[in-house]
């Protein structure tokens, strides 16, 4: 009976690994989805009742593990190099030519395939079963994340046999990526919970894969596609395309859209080629890779510094496109600062519609000389934020008006000041409706008081039906204000009110970071916090007092001194702690390891927010600042740097990635 059950199980499990590898490698689906959840669900009754017979290669290991407490060093046995950029035909060009003039050759063999918008990941085989995953890291070492990238249908926990032996090493590399349109539909879900949307597929990529609890990475649909191979034993390989067909064979996804090119013209008809078609796939890609095809020749090749000399990303310059600035509409931030904004005719810029785009200030809009009814410029900057270059000033009619910022608040209908040596025009009301909602926001926001599921619909709500009209009434909700908002449930409302009164005890910077004082973010409350020690010392404190603390000069001391002027900020703290609030003197830390140290953070960090990698510092006695200068003793780069990297350079400031400076915080965070 044991055996007839044993067979069953691997029977069903070789079946679902069949339907797997149609599904995700060859794009052609066998069976209907009901189908294949019958299967699995048999599967999975099988083995809870046999859990002596359930492998770690079993399609149902998947759904996640328990949370991890962080994510130990991987150490790639062959480093995971970056690639050089190319933006334009010559560059190309450029690149074949110095290939062809070390390889003495007049033409050469390249593979093309799309440069995917996610996050690269290596994959350990030992004899057909994955053993490992981490990330890219520094090249040299990336993090374990193997639980998580189990859970990761199109990745094989077992390799497919073959006619051939089966392997006894591979070191798969290659992204890890998310659809557009499951960006778009995880985003309605999220706004339909309260929650704030995923900024783009890369971000939600990452951060899925870097979640410390496996089971929420196995809630998200991510994908894989393997483009490379660091060690390989068992399997005799020449050319790229020859291990990306092997790969695919043994059931590890490749990305179809690859071609083989002879000579760089041909590259770069691929390269203009795939520009047209990226919009209409369902990833996004910001490019593609152009390899030397033969194995021996890129022997040859070698690599220098940290790119490899027979590879190249030709990636495509910011787009633009021309459309009708139909009208400028101003809105009211937390701090009551009026931003116009831009109402664009609908224009399509890689894959997505734009209708918004910020115009910053009344100065940014005189500087760029645009007028409400101009054709403008517009672009992605980053590929991710709207922007307008400027106006198409020979297209004007002469029925284009200039814009002018208007001397009462919109909302409220207060009267808008722009103070002495300021850009921004501010409503000074502090009971306006749009300074109230977006101060909430702010207030309950990650780096304030942290209430998870407190988000922008949820505000909107609870101002709208009266529930809430200043921060300190959020202390007061109870489960029949929640239990009739929409979408909200008994097991939500529930969660939420555990949520409000875990953050009920905070910290003396994250409660100056949520009010939103002028001035104040979460390096200048830890400042105040850590100089003054109490919330009264502060209210309390005078412009030359505070003057006197370093990092603290006369605009941002006037700004505090401002504030807790006014009496309605004075009695919201009072309420604050009438409703429970109670707040922890942050005091000195305990590890001093980096006292008198100053870091400056630039770039995207990986296994932490820029917020989380700034209070690491604070906690063992270092400063975060924004600007590089000669005091700054240490400079820490992410992903996608801007110039601060540069002027560290030039002024010989250490250089930190992002794995030496997890290892000056000792290893953790």
């Amino acid at each position: 009976m044991k055996q007839e059950i044993d067979r069953e199980i691997e029977h069903l499990r070789e079946e679902i690994r069949r339907y797997n590898y149609a599904y995700h490698v060859l794009d052609s689906p066998q069976v209907s989805d009901a189908e294949y959840d019958a299967l699995f669900q048999k599967l999975e009754e099988l083995e809870r009742n046999h859990p002596d017979l359930v492998t770690p290669d079993s399609p149902t290991q998947r759904v996640g593990e328990i949370p991890s407490v962080g994510f130990p060093t991987a150490v790639h046995a062959v480093p995971m190099l970056s690639l050089a950029n190319a933006f334009t035909e010559d560059e190309l060009r450029d690149f074949d030519r110095r290939v062809r003039k070390v390889l003495e050759t007049e033409e050469v063999t390249y593979v093309a395939e799309p440069k995917l918008d996610g996050l690269s990941v290596e994959l350990v085989y030992e004899n057909g079963i994955l053993v490992r995953g981490s990330t890219r890291g520094d090249g040299v070492n990336g993090e374990d994340v193997t639980a998580n990238l189990r859970t990761v249908r199109s990745i094989p926990l077992r390799l497919r046999s073959t006619d051939a032996s089966m392997p006894t090493l591979v070191e798969a590399r290659g992204e890890v990526f998310i659809n557009k349109d499951d960006l778009l539909n995880l985003n309605e879900q999220r706004e339909r919970e309260g929650l704030r949307p995923f900024a783009n597929t890369r971000n939600l990529a990452a951060g899925s894969l870097r979640q410390l609890d496996p089971r929420v990475t196995a809630t998200r649909p991510l994908r894989f596609y393997a483009y490379d191979c660091g060690r390989l034993e068992g399997i005799d390989v020449s050319s790229q395309i020859e291990l990306l067909d092997t790969l695919a064979t043994h059931g590890i996804p490749t990305n179809p859209l690859r071609r083989i090119c002879h000579g760089i013209e041909e590259a770069i008809s691929f390269y203009h080629e795939f520009q047209q078609m990226r919009d209409d796939l369902p990833y996004e890609a910001d490019g593609i890779v152009i390899k030397v095809n033969d194995f021996s020749s890129r022997e040859t090749l070698g690599a220098v510094s940290r790119s490899p000399r027979w590879a190249i990303a030709g990636k495509y310059p910011a787009e633009q496109g021309i459309t009708k600035l139909n009208d400028i509409v101003v809105q009211v931030g937390r701090t009551g600062v009026l931003t116009p904004v831009a109402v664009l005719e609908s224009v399509r810029l890689r894959g997505v519609e734009i209708t918004h785009a910020t115009l910053h200030n009344e100065d940014e809009i005189l500087r760029k000389g645009i007028r409400i009814g101009d054709m403008v410029i517009v672009q992605r900057a980053g590929e991710v934020i709207p922007q307008i270059v400027g106006p198409v000033v020979e297209r004007r009619d002469g029925s284009e008006r200039k814009f002018v910022m208007p001397t009462t608040c919109p909302v409220c209908g207060s009267d808008v000041v722009r103070l002495p040596g300021e850009v921004a025009h501010r409503c000074l009301n502090v009971s306006c409706p749009a300074r109230i909602k977006e101060s909430i926001v702010h207030f309950v926001s990650k780096g304030g008081f942290d209430i998870d599921g407190f988000g922008v619909k949820l505000v909107e709500q609870l101002l709208a039906r009266g529930k809430i009209s200043r921060v300190s009434d959020i202390f007061h909700l109870t489960y029949d204000d929640l239990i009739d908002l929409d979408r909200m449930g008994p097991k939500s409302a529930d969660n939420l009110l555990r949520a409000i009164e875990r953050s009920k005890k905070t910290s003396l910077s994250r409660l100056l970071f949520a009010l939103g004082i002028p001035e104040v973010g979460e390096h200048m409350g830890d400042i105040l916090a850590r100089q003054l020690k109490t919330i009264d010392a502060i209210m309390d404190a005078e412009a030359a007092d505070l003057e006197g603390i370093p990092e603290i000069g006369p605009r941002t001391a006037e700004g505090i001194v401002d504030y807790f002027a006014q009496s309605a900020n004075r009695e919201m703290i009072s309420d604050l702690l009438a409703s429970g609030v109670t707040v922890i003197d942050d005091g000195e830390p305990n590890d001093h390891s980096l006292s008198g140290k100053r870091f400056v953070l630039t770039g995207t960090l990986s296994a932490m927010t820029r917020s989380e990698a700034s209070q690491a510092i604070r906690d063992r006695g270092g400063e975060v600042s924004s600007a590089v200068s000669s005091k700054t003793d240490y400079v820490v780069v992410g992903e996608n740097p801007g110039s601060k990297a540069a002027k560290a350079q030039q002024l010989g400031v250490s250089i930190l990635n992002e794995q030496e400076f997890v290892s000056l915080l000792g290893g953790k965070i």
